[in-house]
């Protein structure tokens, strides 16, 4: 099975987010565009794992210590790797200093099950859509220009969950396996 560990987002700040997917679509229907229901954070992908080692990953992950609430913002638009040659669309999410916290010791609590560390530095953000090509549609690139700084909400997070993915012709379908809920202050 596919895994990763993700914050999941509100109900409100998905409706937020499927306006903008709308608006961005109508500019270029071309990148793949996610759907609004399988917006997350990801917290650390996990790749494929074997029917054994999911109670190893679910015995790591109920070790993590997480923090106490975490107020998020979601707010801007943006490109990676960077604009000039994009192949993701994603809006940003900024938190406070738990939130790259709580990645690093997911990170860390799953390097016993033969999960790899991360190579790259935790940078939260949402992915709203994949370019096929890394030119984009000028019409849809003034837009993301335009929504550098727009908010979409914030949102307090009280849980992280370990999800799997299973990629059907239709696009990614996401479950829940199991919920870790935050401290309580």
């Amino acid at each position: 099975m596919r895994l990763f560990v993700a914050l999941s987002i509100s109900a409100r700040i998905r409706e937020e987010l499927a306006v903008l997917l709308n608006e961005l679509r109508r500019e270029d229907p071309g990148p793949r565009w996610v759907n609004p229901a399988n917006l997350h954070v990801t917290l650390k992908f996990i790749g494929h794992v074997s029917d054994e080692k999911l109670s190893r990953v679910n015995d790591a992950l109920c070790k993590v210590i997480p923090p106490s609430e975490l107020a998020i913002d979601f707010r801007g638009l943006g490109l990676f790797p960077n604009d000039r040659h994009p192949a993701v669309v994603w809006a940003g999410v900024q938190g406070p200093p738990g939130l790259p916290e709580l990645a690093g010791r997911i990170d860390e609590s799953l390097i016993p099950c033969g999960i790899p560390r991360e190579t790259r530095p935790f940078s939260p953000h949402l992915t709203l859509a994949r370019l096929k090509e890394t030119r984009l549609n000028e019409a849809l690139r003034a837009r993301i220009l335009t929504s550098k700084d727009r908010s979409f909400g914030e949102q307090l997070a009280s849980e992280f969950h370990l999800m799997e993915s299973k990629l059907k012709p239709t696009g990614a379908e996401y479950t829940t396996l199991r919920s870790f809920q935050f401290a309580r202050n």
